[in-house]
């Protein structure tokens, strides 16, 4: 037996796409982490599990908004509430097989539902949701230096600290340690951020079960939206919107936060190749 899968990224954070509309196979966090392993798999980030909403427990109640649920894992196999640039490479997965075309669509996420817009000139939209901002004192460290770190979630923990030099972050093979540990039980990203320019900045993440990865989109939102702050805007308030360009190891990506909080983040989606996997392998190298 075989499983189709195709392979893709977003400004180089990549992704394994395991087509399953039924929600029929069983992918176990064993699977998934050797599906990612860069020498003995496929190599990504992570996995973007593709089921119709009303076939996944988790979605259901999302089926009317949503035919499609984006059952995301990280590159360990641990699961994720959600995966700003794997929701645009999901988008650009749906267009490929014909799902959906040019224009509007939803997706369901453990994240809730992202509405995305596919561009005529290839670039994707994605609907992030609002930011929220727990009220908390939040340091991160590197080796001696520590730095104060702002506390975004967006829909998944986030801790942003600007930084002198993105050098300074390390080389990000272990999760930063992070003070106090009751402010992220469950971990949390860390994105390392310096400035390019006005309303533009640069960034490095360690993402929670990935590592250092060449792009984070959540990451990228929180980042924007802790630069805003930082530099005294906030759309609610001023009712103009905040856009920043916030520059990763792999690319480029816009952020916007609009008066009413919701933010959107464009940036490209690439389908690089497809085949299938050998199912008995599979099954021998997780037993």
């Amino acid at each position: 037996m075989t499983i189709p899968f195709l392979k893709g990224h977003g400004t180089e954070n990549d992704f394994v796409i395991v087509p399953d509309p039924d929600n029929a196979l069983d992918l176990t966090p064993a699977a998934v982490a050797v599906l990612c392993d860069r020498r003995g798999g496929l190599g990504a980030d992570g996995v973007l599990h593709v089921v119709r909403s009303a076939a996944h427990p988790e979605a259901k109640g999302m089926a009317a908004d949503a035919e499609w649920f984006m059952d995301y894992r990280n590159g360990d196999g641990s699961i994720a509430e959600m995966c700003g640039n794997g929701v645009r490479v999901f988008a650009r997965y749906l267009q490929r097989a014909g799902h959906v075309t040019e224009g509007d669509l939803a997706v369901a996420t453990r994240g809730g539902v992202k509405t995305v817009h596919i561009a005529k000139d290839g670039d994707i939209t994605v609907g992030m949701g609002r930011a929220r901002l727990p009220e908390s004192d939040v340091t991160v460290s590197v080796g001696d230096r520590t730095w104060p770190a702002r506390n975004v979630n967006m829909g998944n923990p986030h801790a942003v600290a600007f930084v002198e030099d993105l050098a300074h972050a390390g080389d990000l093979y272990s999760p930063p340690p992070f003070s106090p540990p009751s402010a992220y039980p469950e971990g949390v990203n860390v994105e390392f951020v310096v400035d390019r320019g006005p309303g533009h900045v640069a960034m490095r993440v360690h993402e929670r079960g990935s590592g250092e990865t060449r792009s984070c989109g959540t990451g990228a939102c929180a980042v924007a939206v802790a630069t805003a702050r930082r530099d005294g805007a906030d759309p609610a308030v001023t009712g103009t919107p905040a856009t920043y360009t916030v520059d990763v190891p792999g690319g480029r990506l816009v952020i916007t936060e609009r008066p009413d909080g919701e933010i959107e983040m464009t940036g490209p989606a690439v389908i690089v190749a497809e085949g299938e996997i050998d199912a008995d392998w599979l099954e021998n190298v997780t037993r």
